[in-house]
């Protein structure tokens, strides 16, 4: 098993130098801050907007949806970096360069790429027509993780997995609001 560990973590540190690598060219780096600031929530935003523009008000109870369990998987990475308190890579390698200011302190597991997959996965299925858009988006958002020396490859890998997972909850929270609704309208 520690040979396992020992090999993942020599991967893990030799792919995420070989990505920052790219952040010596000066348009690809400025290209990849661009993708990070949008990610940050900018890019979701216009995507719910653009759902609700082409769905309308059937549009609210699924969109709501994702934005709780959005919320969920803030509090599940956060609780994540608290625990496993791992270092970025550009704090740990000298061979690696920071290209952009975390939004926190800790490494694992990337928040970005969580919320990239949780908010592609859901409006994906409610309005497929944004589903290129979103998914060549979230691609670059995981990219831009290592390439701006901010996480290794697990920590995207993983934060992918759990954005997906989570994803996966978004019919049952519409399920208790459509719920909560129609309780709420029959006892007023």
């Amino acid at each position: 098993m520690a040979t396992f560990v020992n090999q993942l973590i020599l991967w893990d540190t030799s792919v995420c130098i070989h990505f920052n690598r790219y952040s010596d060219h000066r348009g690809i780096a400025k290209f990849f801050k661009i993708i990070s600031r949008l990610g940050d929530g900018w890019f979701w935003y216009l995507m719910l907007v653009c759902a609700f523009v082409r769905q309308g008000a059937s549009a609210i109870v699924p969109l709501t949806a994702t934005l709780l369990v959005g919320l969920i998987g803030l509090v599940v990475y956060k609780l994540l970096k608290a625990k496993t308190v791992r270092p970025r890579p550009y704090q740990v390698h000298q061979a690696i360069v920071l290209g952009e200011r975390p939004l926190d302190v800790f490494s694992f597991p990337s928040g970005h790429t969580l919320q990239a997959v949780l908010f592609t996965s859901s409006i994906g299925v409610y309005v497929p027509e944004l589903l290129p858009v979103m998914l060549v988006f979230t691609f670059l958002i995981a990219l831009s993780r290592m390439i701006l020396g901010l996480h290794y490859p697990t920590d995207v890998l993983v934060g992918a997995g759990i954005g997906y997972a989570l994803s996966l909850w978004v019919n049952d929270i519409e399920g208790l609001i459509v719920i909560g609704v129609s309780v709420m309208v029959h006892l007023g």
